[in-house]
């Protein structure tokens, strides 16, 4: 059983005891989530696909860990013969989220 769900923009595929990695929550350690935009649904031979939502279906998660920081992304710029460089590099937080629970 599985479902795709829909978190502040972007989505993820998910399944029960799975843990995944959200963007930064506001929500801190321990805290209880649902998420009810569940854009698909499939449990063996039941199939639910959303317009653009699956209704009576929910994720339940809790939070496991937060504010942690992924891997550095670098962006240069760089311009032939202009003598023009420019390094930046960002670090992104994110949370770890434990699906508890896919409700049908």
């Amino acid at each position: 059983m599985y479902a795709i769900i829909r978190d502040r923009g972007k989505q993820y595929k998910v399944t029960e005891g799975e843990l995944v990695h959200l963007d930064r929550l506001p929500e801190g350690t321990g805290k209880d989530l649902t998420f009810a935009d569940v854009l698909y649904f499939e449990n063996g031979k039941d199939v639910r696909v959303g317009k653009p939502t699956v209704p009576n279906v929910k994720v339940l998660g809790q939070v496991v860990r937060e504010l942690l920081k992924g891997p550095k992304v670098i962006a240069l710029k760089f311009r032939k013969r202009e003598s023009f460089r420019r390094r930046k590099g960002q670090r992104a937080c994110f949370s770890i989220v434990k699906i508890a629970k896919i409700e049908a």
